[in-house]
Parts: C-alpha cells; sequence; structure tokens
C-alpha cells in the first residue's frame, strides 16, 4: 500500500450515495478530493463531512468540453492526478425494450458511457504527460456489467460497455503506468436502492424485497484499490449484499 498523502483524487457523481463513500474513504486516506457533480448543493453537502479541504466542481459529465474544463481547473490547481473514480451514472424505471425511447437511451448512454470515456480520455493525457507518469482509474460497473435486471436494457447495455471501456483503458494505459481496474456494486444502501425495501422485479415476474448493504464497504473498497502501487492492479473486484439474489437462482 502506498501513501496517499499529497495525492490527488477525482470522484464523479460525487454528490451523494456511492460516490460521497468513496470520496469519504478517500479523504480519511489523505487523498485531496475533487468532488464532481451536476448539482452544486449536493457537492457542498459532501465537501462538508470531509476532514480535509476539498475542491467542488459542478460539472455535466455527458458535456465533453465541460469535462476538458474539469481537467484543465484541476491540472492548473494541483498540477496533477493521480486517481479517477469514474462514478457518475443514471438510469430508468424499469422499462421493457420496445418502450424505450430513443431519447431515453440516449440519456443513458450520454452519461453511463460517453462521460465515462470523456474523463477516462483527459485523465490519460494528463496522467500520461505529468512527473512522475502515470496514475489510476477505477470505473463503476455495477453487478449489470455481468447480469441484467427485468426493464433495464439502457443501463445494462452501458454497463457492459463500460468493461469494454475498462479492458481497453488497461491495455492502452500499460505503457504509461496507467492503471485502470473496476468495481462491480451490488444493492448498497442508497437513495437508489431505498425501493428494494419494497420489492423489486425478479426475473421469474415475481416482486420481492431484497437485502441491502452499507455503502461505506464500497468506500472502503475503492479506496483500498487506489492504495495500490502501480505495479499492482485489482481488475475486476465485486462488492455486493451477501443475501442478494444475484448467484444462483436467489
Amino acid at each position: 500500500m502506498t501513501s496517499a498523502k499529497g495525492k490527488i483524487a477525482i470522484v464523479t457523481g460525487a454528490g451523494s450515495g456511492v460516490g460521497r463513500a468513496v470520496a469519504s474513504a478517500l479523504d480519511a486516506d489523505g487523498f485531496s478530493v475533487v468532488l464532481v457533480g451536476r448539482r452544486a448543493d449536493a457537492l457542498e453537502a459532501t465537501k462538508a463531512v470531509l476532514k480535509n479541504p476539498a475542491l467542488a466542481v459542478p460539472t455535466d459529465v455527458s458535456d465533453d468540453k465541460a469535462v476538458d474544463a474539469l481537467f484543465a481547473k484541476v491540472k492548473e490547481k494541483f498540477g496533477r492526478l493521480d486517481f479517477l473514480f469514474n462514478n457518475a451514472g443514471a438510469g430508468l424505471p424499469a422499462t421493457s425494450i420496445e418502450d424505450v425511447t430513443p431519447e431515453q437511451w440516449r440519456s443513458i448512454v450520454d452519461v453511463n458511457l460517453n462521460g465515462m470515456f470523456y474523463c477516462t480520455r483527459a485523465a490519460f493525457r494528463m496522467m500520461k504527460d505529468q512527473k512522475p507518469m502515470g496514475g489510476r482509474i477505477v470505473n463503476n460497473g455495477s453487478i449489470s456489467a455481468h447480469v441484467p435486471r427485468p426493464g433495464s436494457v439502457a443501463y445494462t447495455s452501458t454497463k457492459h460497455a463500460v468493461t469494454g471501456l475498462t479492458r481497453s483503458a488497461s491495455l492502452d494505459g500499460r505503457k504509461y503506468d496507467i492503471a485502470c481496474g473496476q468495481v462491480d456494486i451490488g444493492n448498497a444502501a442508497t437513495d437508489m436502492t431505498a425501493r428494494m425495501a419494497k420489492g423489486v422485479p425478479q426475473a421469474n415476474g415475481t416482486m420481492a424485497v431484497e437485502p441491502t448493504m452499507d455503502v461505506a464497504n464500497v468506500g472502503r473498497t475503492v479506496a483500498m484499490m487506489a492504495s495500490l502501487p502501480l505495479d499492482a492492479n485489482i481488475q475486476f473486484v465485486t462488492v455486493m449484499a451477501t443475501k442478494m439474489p444475484f448467484i444462483g437462482r436467489g
């Protein structure tokens, strides 16, 4: 494990849930954290729970020019970037394929895939040119990168694509000492998973309440990935509620 003192991290989707938990864990380890998200008020709420000074930069990651401006600001203030957690994401209510509109499809692709690519591209440009060269990127894939939920075509398709992005970035980053991995999360207790307490659709057509886990477990997992030296990499890791219906028949 390496010391995080003096290191710089960007967390997208940092205004709540997984992003806030990861930002808190990185902050506790000594990173200077750049908080990224669409809502300034949510970023300030995250900033308020951190122990160390943090920079909040409201940004729509689906806008490539806004992403470039974000990374330019980080470079101007800190001079380098050591860690990027690509976390910003969006989903739709459960909708069968034939009822998903082109506008809905594009809205999910724009955030979950395009936004992650724009941030990865900008991080590569920064990490390859800085001295010492290199850094680490962790993408939030979700267990939907492995199996779909009913009515989740847009979300699941983008999360499968994230796995391709992770693999390509991991390969292309080797010559620049850029390590890239992916965390696949299942049923972390956030606002997005609150509905699970009332029951969510299952593959057999029933509704079932699903167990959740403390989102802090995700924060600790990503912080552990961030703490590795650049000659070691956790390529893929799944952190999930132990009893959720993912392995086997549920």
